[in-house]
């Protein structure tokens, strides 16, 4: 009986299952899945598929494809045009269960068409006990959780991957783009731009982990604590560029990056 945990138990759950259709984001969790099912099922009983929309900063799609490359995953970018749903769009609490329950349908239809059974994603233990309205859906929708039910938590996966000496072992976690939307604000390819845009003015000071949260003309950043100061030296260049986006006013959160801080208002 394999350690609960580990790169063995992961494993053994992935070569019980046979071809999988990974669900694959180019973060940290799912990389390593897409890595361990190649080498519990070799790559031929292997495919890997990123949703592309609105939701998913450039940046990060230019990672995803990087890393797929060095690892020699096989990998296929196929359209998700989320948006198009109304539900969706209204941005209510349950936003989550709406998008993934259209995506995993698509990723079963994806997986259908290449005669593979099981889609998996990269759901970890430490998922399990935040607020997540999307497990339910891919739940209902036979999504397999390997990670989670091979009992790694995010800091196995992390372990694990610096383990297989995996580059990305240490990658900042991320999140789709709407998450960086209160409740009831309806979610635009519009509002979306704007976000990744002023992320990406942050990004490129070499801030890794960061959130800018859109309330309505104000951009709330988010950034570690430990570089709250850093971000304070050059705040002029940052609000500068922030409001050339078009933020009327630009505001530093004092209480630093955190996962999930649109759900306190919940």
């Amino acid at each position: 009986m394999e350690a609960r945990g580990s790169r063995e138990a992961v494993i053994e759950a992935l070569k019980e299952k046979g071809p999988l259709l990974v669900a694959y984001s180019g973060g940290v969790d799912s990389s390593l899945l897409a890595a361990l099912a190649v080498r519990a099922l070799g790559k031929e009983g292997v495919r890997c598929v990123l949703l592309d929309s609105p939701l998913v900063p450039r940046r990060a799609v230019a990672e995803a494809r990087e890393t797929a490359a060095r690892l020699d995953l096989p990998l296929e970018v196929v359209e998700f045009p989320i948006l198009r749903d109304e539900a969706f769009r209204a941005n209510r609490p349950d936003r989550c269960y709406t998008c993934k329950k259209a995506s995993s349908r698509l990723l079963k239809e994806v997986a259908r068409r290449e005669g593979i059974v099981t889609v998996a994603d990269g759901t970890n233990l430490s998922d399990l006990g935040t607020y997540r309205p999307g497990l339910a859906a891919s739940d209902e929708e036979g999504v397999f959780h390997p990670l989670a039910g091979a009992g790694a938590a995010k800091d196995d996966v992390r372990r694990i991957a610096r383990e297989c000496g995996l580059a990305f072992w240490n990658k900042p976690s991320a999140a789709c783009l709407a998450t960086r939307l209160p409740y009831g604000n309806e979610i635009t390819k519009e509002a979306l731009a704007r976000i990744e845009a002023a992320e990406e003015v942050l990004h490129d000071r070499g801030f890794a982990q960061v959130r800018v949260r859109l309330h309505g003309d104000v951009a709330r950043i988010e950034v570690p604590r430990d570089e709250l100061e850093r971000l304070f030296s050059m705040r002029d260049g940052v609000a500068a560029a922030l409001h050339e986006i078009g933020f009327a006013y630009v505001a530093l959160d004092l209480a630093g990056y955190r996962s999930g801080s649109m759900d306190e208002v919940l």
